[in-house]
């Protein structure tokens, strides 16, 4: 009686050549998949995007005297960004035709800031930041008043330019 010394046939090294390959595709695949973010970061800074006008609403929406919390689309979000895609400002209308626009984050380490309208004052929850309804510093340890959007009027809209937001090296 007579034994094959062979110790593969044709069908195994078939299905070891099959999974080998397989197993060479899916990990490419997933090596593509987990480095298209890291691309991503990386080549980000060179994609220069400028920011945009926004519409913040018609120009009587804002009464004369008070100061309103609005939550805008950021226009430069992206596809994956859900609400992390908005941005707040606070839209202040001094008189008839003068509007100022403040970021929602404090200058000291950009907590979001509350109005407080019978105080006239934006307070800052994290460490006691306060601010005149202007804007300006008033106390605590923010090195500046709120950062302010430019903005202007146009067709009875109150125009708004956002997108990036503003830090101490660029202020707006």
């Amino acid at each position: 009686m007579t034994h094959s010394t062979s110790n593969s046939n044709p069908p195994d090294e078939e299905r070891r050549g099959l999974l080998k390959w397989s197993a060479i595709l899916l990990g490419s695949l997933a090596t593509a998949a987990a480095g298209i973010p890291i691309v991503g970061f990386l080549l980000g800074p060179l994609r220069k995007r400028d920011d945009q006008w926004t519409t913040a609403g018609k120009v009587e929406d804002f009464p004369v005297g008070q100061t309103r919390l609005v939550d805008l689309q950021n226009p430069l979000h992206g596809l994956g960004d859900g609400d992390a895609g908005k941005i707040a400002i606070y839209v202040r209308r001094a008189d008839e035709a003068t509007f100022q626009i403040f970021a929602v984050n404090c200058t000291h380490l950009g907590c979001p800031v509350n109005w407080l309208a019978d105080a006239g004052l934006f307070m800052c929850p994290c460490h006691g930041g306060v601010f005149y309804e202007d804007g300006s510093h008033a106390s605590g340890p923010p090195p500046r008043g709120l950062y302010q959007y430019e903005h202007r009027l146009e067709k009875g809209d109150l125009l708004v330019k956002l997108g990036h937001l503003p830090t101490l090296q660029q202020p707006g």
